[in-house]
């Protein structure tokens, strides 16, 4: 009989492509796969109905209950009653009080026997870790992001961090596995809770990259940058201000979800600058497709705000889409992205976002030397075909998975 692994994440399956991809690799390995999801956004069904139909492993996607939205507010009042009295604020609450679908997705974890469930997010952790624990199963987390580190500032989310702190202390412990986005974030999890997480970072397959780099534009320099929404937090704003300093034309393309109106302040503030006819809000697209987009552009934007722990440590999927599509990576300067830039060599230009003028330099060099942007390109493609992709990093997760396996059996903690 095949070893049998139950993946569960409270996000649509089209955007979790990780969860997507760890499927894949773990069945392609011999596992007997079952990924569960959550089926709440309608914009993103018909993309989820296209996974579905393809993939062969077995998907179970959750649709959300009447009432789920009222428990989160009430479960947050009750723990902080708790925690006003000077007690510590049971895991099980804590775990309601952070919000997500843990009941549905709990539930749907009890109708799957499986020797390993590997949680994706706190939602997921919170809601099969007790799964795991009854059916004398083995855990596994998949930190895409460090959670109790995403907090940005304030009372209340400096309580909804403690909470998250407190679903993760009573959980990882009983992992028999974990794996990290990012290696600070390995090394954060590492130090907060003692366990030992392998670092799997955001990449793509190669069979989703470009037959060739593409070839640019020699009259002007085509930037782009895409989420799944158009954030204010994202340092967008500072690009503007340099695109406004260049002497070599730049364009940019930013694709996302505008429901919150960022796409809209963003163009306000192009206008301002004088760059809005540089500028385009283009309508968000399925994670599947980034790499095939990306491939048109000359530089993609990666640049991450110092607001939070976790922006400091974390490396998005934008820089290994990017580098995929053969598309040098502008880079913020955090942490993490700073580490990086010392591998990636030409294929990385690191920033400051606190300094548009040396953004604008930055642009200029390329496009104003064709030759340097051609190498830069060169670049990108050889580390995206060479290293930055999940037919190489997948090897690190299934060897995680096989471990756990081998070494430890169900209920066994990290050491």
């Amino acid at each position: 009989m095949p070893k049998t692994v139950c993946i569960v994440s409270p996000g649509n399956l089209a955007s979790n492509p990780r969860l997507v991809k760890e499927a894949d690799a773990l069945h392609g390995a011999g596992y007997d796969v079952t990924a569960i999801a959550c089926d709440y956004s309608e914009e993103l069904r018909r993309t989820d109905d296209e996974i579905a139909a393809r993939v062969p492993w077995t998907v179970v996607r959750m649709p959300r209950p009447l009432g789920e939205r009222a428990v989160t507010p009430a479960a947050r009042r009750l723990a902080r009653m708790v925690a006003a009295t000077g007690a510590a604020v049971p895991a099980g609450l804590a775990a309601r009080a952070t919000g997500g679908p843990i009941s549905t997705l709990r539930r749907a974890a009890r109708g799957i026997r499986a020797d390993l469930y590997i949680a994706h997010y706190v939602a997921g952790l919170a809601a099969v870790a007790p799964v795991a624990r009854q059916r004398g199963a083995m855990l596994g987390f998949d930190a895409e992001d460090f959670h109790s580190g995403e907090g940005t500032g304030g009372a209340d989310e400096d309580f909804r961090m403690k909470l998250i702190e407190t679903v993760e202390r009573a959980a990882l412990p009983s992992c028999a596995y974990a794996t990290a986005s990012s290696p600070l974030i390995a090394e954060a999890y590492a130090g907060r809770y003692g366990i030992a997480p392998t670092t799997v970072l955001n990449v793509f397959p190669l069979d989703t990259a470009p037959a060739a780099p593409q070839q640019g534009d020699p009259t002007r320099l085509k930037a782009y940058w895409f989420s799944q929404t158009i954030g204010l937090d994202r340092g967008l704003q500072p690009f503007l201000q340099a695109m406004a300093r260049t002497r070599s034309r730049v364009t940019l393309d930013i694709r996302g979800g505008n429901q919150w109106g960022g796409g809209d302040r963003l163009m306000a503030l192009a206008r301002d600058l004088g760059v809005a006819d540089r500028v385009a809000i283009l309508p968000k697209a399925a994670p599947d497709e980034m790499v095939r987009l990306s491939a048109a552009y000359d530089i993609g934007l990666s640049t991450e705000t110092a607001t939070t722990e976790n922006h400091q440590i974390c490396l998005g999927n934008k820089i290994f889409t990017y580098l995929l599509a053969g598309v040098p990576v502008l880079l913020s300067d955090t942490r993490a992205q700073r580490e990086l830039a010392s591998a990636l060599g030409a294929g990385g230009i690191l920033i400051s976002l606190a300094d548009p003028a040396m953004i604008a330099a930055a642009l200029d060099g390329l496009g104003e030397a064709p030759a340097r942007l051609a190498e830069a390109k060169r670049t990108a493609w050889r580390l995206g075909r060479e290293r930055y992709n999940w037919d190489v990093e997948k090897d690190f997760l299934l060897k995680a998975v096989d471990r756990a396996f081998t070494l430890r059996g169900p209920g066994k903690a990290v050491r």
